[in-house]
């Protein structure tokens, strides 16, 4: 199944893509297709239930089948080039992006070592925007803004402390994301003597991936069900058109089970929790010479199976 979260007059609502160009709105669908009535009108809801949860939507779509002209007459049926996005999860509890996870970007970014644990900092929900939004360059450091394109992780039950032979259990499904970051302060960690100082640095480059709208996110969500083996998966990075990152999730250097596990010694994850799982070699700044997004910019990040996250720059 795959879901997305969109905008209503009032508020938002999650949708079910139904087929390969219509969005079912349960919140509008329940006088033609009686099971959507039971359904949570947020996508974390949903997964709070767990399997129940994603079983009752499979029975929703599965009854929707064959009734295309009636849930079109009931407005429940609607063109998804019609809508505007918003993330998959509106509201997650947390949001963790691994860093330094795929071995061609750890080259290009002046040679990093080879981290022996997985690396990882925490991004605010104020940062998440929907595919199709625009990304707003900050009036206060406009100038470096980069974009990391992402394969994401959507966690589907309470996990904590787990192995890595069960981790993936804990997984619902896969998104997109783009760890859009200003640059401005990357060579205060390169530059910095002694182990204070080099701390101080990573953390206010940090705050340079954390600006409204610099986590977009979507353009849905796809169950785990749905996709084989998501450690094989064709990603790449486009900037006006041109291709700047592309590779497979199988260079990543810690692989998905191993940061679940390692993260949730932790870290307590909830449904609808994020995990974006790094971003490979192509980044701007890892450019000669460098390469950032600038007003009327237009960044795509696609995944094998998921989909194509679009946004521009204002």
């Amino acid at each position: 199944m795959k879901f997305l979260t969109f905008k209503k007059d009032i508020g938002s609502q999650i949708g079910l893509v139904f087929g390969d160009d219509f969005v079912l709105d349960i919140s509008q669908a329940g006088s033609v297709v009686p099971s959507a009535r039971i359904l949570p009108h947020t996508l974390r809801e949903l997964l709070e239930l767990g399997e129940d949860g994603l079983n009752a939507a499979r029975g929703c779509l599965e009854e929707a089948e064959g009734a295309e002209e009636k849930l079109k007459e009931a407005g429940a049926l609607l063109p998804i080039g019609g809508l505007s996005l918003l993330p998959p999860v509106l509201d997650p509890k947390l949001i963790l992006s691994v860093g330094l996870n795929y071995w061609k970007h750890l080259e290009e970014m002046a040679g990093t070592p080879v981290p022996k644990h997985p690396a990882a900092f925490i991004k605010t929900r104020d940062s998440l925007l929907g595919s199709g939004l625009p990304i707003h360059a900050p009036s206060q450091c406009p100038d470096m803004i980069d974009y990391e394109g992402e394969f994401c992780l959507v966690m589907g039950k309470l996990c904590h402390n787990v192995s890595a032979d069960e981790a993936m259990d804990y997984v619902a499904g896969y998104t997109i994301a783009n760890d859009v970051s200003a640059r401005n302060w990357v060579h205060e960690v390169f530059s910095a003597e002694g182990t204070f100082p080099a701390i101080h640095a990573w953390e206010r480059n940090i705050n340079g991936k954390q600006l409204p709208g610099f986590t977009p996110c979507g353009p849905l969500m796809v169950t785990k069900d749905e996709i084989s083996d998501p450690q094989t998966l064709q990603m790449e990075t486009r900037l006006n058109g041109e291709i700047m990152q592309s590779t497979k999730t199988d260079d990543m250097i810690f692989k998905l089970p191993e940061l679940i596990a390692y993260f949730s010694q932790w870290y307590r994850f909830n449904p609808g929790d994020i995990i974006t799982t790094g971003s490979p070699a192509g980044v701007g700044f890892g450019r000669d010479p460098k390469v950032f997004m600038k007003p009327g910019d237009i960044v795509e990040v696609e995944v094998e199976g998921i989909g194509v996250l679009t946004n521009s720059i204002a």
